[in-house]
C-alpha cells in the first residue's frame, strides 16, 4: 500500500516544484510521512494517506483514482485533507474563503487525518524557516498577508488538535515552529 501511493504521489508530483524553489515537490509529501512516523503514527494507511494528501487538492489526480488503488481509510483520510482551490468554473476562489471552508473539514475529521494535518503544517512551517535563515522572502509566496498565514496556522492547529491527547506532542511542535518563524520575521524586519 505505501509503495503504491508512493508511485501514485511520485508520478502526480512530478513536473511540481515547492513554491519559490526548484526543489522538487514530492519532499513534501515524504516529509510529512516521515514526521508522522517520528512521532508515533506509523499506521501503513496514515502514511500512505500522508503521500497522497496533496495529490487530489493540487494535481490531476482523483478521489475515484485513489479509491481504485487504495484502501477506503486512506482515501477517506485524503478527502478530508483535501481543499477545494477552484469554483465550478475553475477560477481559484478566494484565500480566506477556501481556508474556513477547510478548516471546518478539518474539525470533522478523523483523529489520523488530523494527524496528517498537523504534520502537514509541521513540515510547511519548517521548511518556512529553513528558507527564511537561508535569506529568502519567504512572504511574498502567498496569496495572503503574514497576519492572515499566521490566524489561518494558529486557528488550523487549534482545530486539527482539538485537545486530543495523541496529538499533544505534534500540535505543540507546531506552535512552537511558528513562533520561530514569526520571530525570524521580526528579526529579517529589524535588519
Amino acid at each position: 500500500m505505501i509503495e503504491r501511493a508512493l508511485r501514485i504521489a511520485a508520478t502526480h508530483h512530478r513536473p511540481q516544484s515547492r513554491k519559490g524553489s526548484d526543489i522538487p515537490y514530492i519532499t513534501h509529501p515524504f516529509g510529512v510521512a516521515m514526521l508522522l512516523m517520528r512521532f508515533g503514527f506509523d499506521d501503513d494507511e496514515i502514511i500512505a494517506a500522508a503521500l497522497l494528501h496533496d495529490a487530489v487538492e493540487d494535481t490531476e489526480c482523483t478521489l475515484d483514482e485513489l479509491a481504485a488503488a487504495c484502501p477506503p481509510g486512506v482515501v477517506e483520510f485524503v478527502a478530508a485533507l483535501t481543499e477545494k482551490k477552484y469554483d465550478d468554473q475553475n477560477v481559484m476562489r478566494p484565500w480566506k474563503d477556501r481556508k474556513l471552508e477547510h478548516l471546518e473539514q478539518v474539525e470533522s475529521a478523523p483523529l489520523a487525518a488530523r494527524a496528517i494535518v498537523l504534520a502537514d503544517k509541521l513540515h510547511n512551517l519548517s521548511t518556512m524557516l529553513f528558507d527564511m535563515e537561508a535569506g529568502e522572502d519567504m512572504w511574498s509566496r502567498f496569496r495572503a498577508g503574514r497576519e492572515e498565514v499566521e490566524w489561518y496556522h494558529r486557528t488550523m492547529i487549534s482545530t486539527a488538535w482539538q485537545s486530543d491527547e495523541p496529538l499533544r506532542p505534534l500540535a505543540e511542535a507546531c506552535v512552537e515552529m511558528l513562533d520561530k518563524v514569526l520571530a525570524a520575521t521580526e528579526t529579517s524586519t529589524q535588519d
